[in-house]
This record gives C-alpha cells, structure tokens and sequence, in this order.
C-alpha cells in the first residue's frame, strides 16, 4: 500500500513539472516575432555616384565668354576630361592632354567644337559640352558719391539708371547733374555726360544709354 501511494505522489510531481516547464513555452509561442528588415536594393549600378548638375548662368548661345568666367566642361564618357575651371585673365583655360586653349572670344559652342577638334588627336569621337556657370566678366562699375560703390554684374539692357539703383543711390553730396559715364573705345577713354535730373524728367532720354561690359558710371 505504502509503494502504491508512493507511485502516485511520484507521478503527480513529475506531471507538475512537466507543466511548469511547458508554461513558458507556450507564452513564447504566443509572442509575435519581430520582422526582419532588409535594406532596399538601388536600382543604380553599384559604383555609380550621383552627378552634380550645375545651372548655366546664361542660355544665350551668342554669350561671349570673356576672362574670370567659369566653365562646366563635360566629356562624353571621358571622366577625366570633365571639370569645372575658370577663365584666366589671359582668356585661355587648361585642361588634361590638350594644355591651354583659348576661350575667351567664343562662345560656348565654338569653344566646345575647339577642344572636341584638338581631343581628336587623342581620342576616338570625343563629344564635349560647355556650359558656362559663372559670368564673371560682364561687369559695369560705379563710383564716386554713391552708397555702394563696386563691381555689378552687366544685365543684358542695364542702363545708367539701372546701374545706379543697384549701387543703392547717392550720397547727399552727389553732384547728379554731372555724372559722365566712361567708356574704352579703341585703346582711349572716352566720356558720355548723364545729367541724372533732366534724364528723370525725359529732357535728355538718350543719356540713359545701355551699359557694355567695363563701363564706368562716375558720379561725382
């Protein structure tokens, strides 16, 4: 009899423990597992970096590129031959195998059918684009009794008006009856009167001429 209830209490504890154990299973299998996340795959070839894309500073494919300007110049399948450079004062730019080559004087069109003719030599179809990114030579200037005197960039049109509104106007000892505009003209300066009174009043409307890129505006 005592081995009979012996049996049973053993059974019971091993029960027990096999549903202690079971327990913690089961809240297991009650938890949601968490997803696995997989980074999303670029459609670009591996390697391939995003290219900057520069903005022209003109669209006017009659632009005449001029000294300090800045120049995209992009070669077709050609890395080493694409960069940004600046005009020299001389006017020439320096690019890979071919050294100096003028620009100022062209447009970007000539310009770029110049390189493209000279990488012939040592390149198979080369195709070169030129973009001009920064205009740094169409410039007027104004000095003398205004509040901003300095460098501006020439707007295609700008006036003498429109010159000394972007200078912020004058100083209270402006003599504005006197203002003369100064031009090179074959080697020499030359000197156009602008009497900024009788040009507001359309006395003289043809003192407000168009500004060429160099033109002084002197206010006195």
């Amino acid at each position: 009899m005592n081995r009979t209830i012996f049996y049973f209490a053993a059974v019971i504890l091993l029960v027990s423990a096999a549903t202690t154990q079971a327990a913690p299973q089961d809240n297991k299998k009650g938890v949601k597992p968490v997803p696995s996340f997989t980074p999303a795959q670029s459609d670009a070839p591996a390697g391939d970096e995003p290219k900057l894309t520069l903005t022209p500073a003109t669209t006017d494919p009659a632009y005449i590129i001029g000294p300090e300007d800045v120049l995209d110049i992009n070669g077709w399948k050609e890395p080493d031959m694409t960069r940004v450079v600046p005009v020299r004062p001389d006017g020439k730019i320096s690019l890979p195998l071919i050294n100096d080559v003028q620009a100022a004087g062209s447009t970007p069109q000539q310009l770029a059918s110049t390189v493209t003719a000279k990488l012939r030599k040592f390149l198979t179809e080369p195709q070169v684009t030129v973009i001009v990114t920064q205009i740094n030579s169409q410039r007027v200037f104004v000095v003398g009794e205004v509040l901003r005197a300095g460098a501006f960039p020439l707007i295609p049109g700008m006036t003498v008006l429109q010159a000394l509104a972007s200078a912020g106007g004058f100083t209270t000892f402006a003599d504005v009856k006197k203002i003369h505009v100064m031009r090179l003209v074959n080697g020499k300066h030359i000197e156009m009167p602008f009497n900024y009174r009788e040009v507001l009043k359309g006395d003289n409307p043809e003192q407000n001429i168009k500004l060429e890129p160099g033109d002084t505006v002197v206010v006195p």
